[in-house]
């Protein structure tokens, strides 16, 4: 009795080895992975702004990261909701701090730091949460958060196949030198509903494809997504919240994504190296 429908995967266009780079952005899906591979001694860095949802933050990070342009007192905002912390349209939340001088000096040193990991970097892992996007009325910025501002100084938007698309391939297209892994999270973006979550997945699968499709040398995509939704089909899967992944899920998915990326000769590494992190988890029972 088959109580699963397996997603097959079979192996990644590029081999992914411990003496590789990466760098991983996007939704907390990278935040998971990117964990997950730090714990093991890959060498990557995660997010350096922060979790970003929509494609647009994304590529709009990648391109900061490019630059190394610092940061000035023109991007910091006062948070919404009566905070006095400062942050940037370009940040998380968790980037704020409670002065301008303070934040500009912990988001550019952070910056500094970023740029240097993207420049050396030579696979990068995308992960994309929703294509719905939220542009600051004033500025006329697509933001990266909201930073908790009334909701009546944006506009929201869902980003069509063809915009998501064409971002996507341009920033692929600025980096030759990189191998891209697009995945699409398994967090549910429900304010719009199951059916506008689906609708929004769907601009973000279809525009992935024609990346690909413009970059099959360099491009790969992993069925993070279909894995979540079709093998792990129960709620038990599920965080409290019923929205993101448990870390049984988490840790799943994670083995997956191993298997996929990582050539055969490097799997008994990494079997070593999860079992050294469990024993260094263990502690032992002294009696006292």
């Amino acid at each position: 009795m088959k109580l699963q429908t397996p997603v097959t995967i079979g192996k990644s266009v590029f081999r992914a080895t411990f003496e590789d780079k990466f760098f991983a952005l996007g939704s907390c899906f990278a935040d998971n992975i990117g964990g997950k591979m730090a714990s093991l001694g890959f060498d990557i860095s995660v997010n350096p702004f922060g979790t970003l949802y929509n494609p647009v933050s994304v590529c709009n990070s990648v391109a900061r990261l490019s630059s190394g342009v610092p940061f000035t007192e023109k991007e910091c905002v006062r948070m919404g909701a009566g905070s006095s912390l400062i942050c940037s349209f370009s940040h998380h939340t968790a980037a704020a701090r409670a002065t301008k001088e303070e934040f500009l000096k912990d988001a550019n040193a952070s910056l500094t730091e970023a740029s240097k990991a993207w420049k050396e970097a030579s696979k990068v892992i995308i992960t994309l949460g929703t294509a719905w996007c939220f542009e600051h009325i004033a500025s006329g910025e697509i933001v990266s958060n909201c930073l908790k501002i009334d909701a009546k100084e944006f506009n929201r938007r869902r980003l069509s196949v063809s915009e998501t698309s064409t971002l996507l391939k341009n920033m692929v297209s600025r980096f030759p030198e990189k191998g891209f892994i697009f995945t699409v999270s398994p967090i549910r973006h429900l304010k719009d509903g199951a059916h506008g979550n689906q609708l929004s997945k769907s601009v973000l699968l279809l525009a992935i494809d024609e990346v690909l499709q413009a970059f099959p040398e360099r491009t790969d995509y992993f069925p993070a997504y279909e894995i979540f939704m079709d093998e792990l089909r129960d709620y038990r899967f599920y965080a409290p919240d019923m929205v993101h992944p448990s870390p049984q899920a988490v840790d799943y998915i994670w083995g997956r994504f191993a298997q996929w990326a990582l050539r055969e000769e490097d799997i008994p590494e990494l079997e070593a190296r999860q079992k050294a992190l469990l024993a260094s988890a263990h502690r032992p029972i002294t009696g006292r």
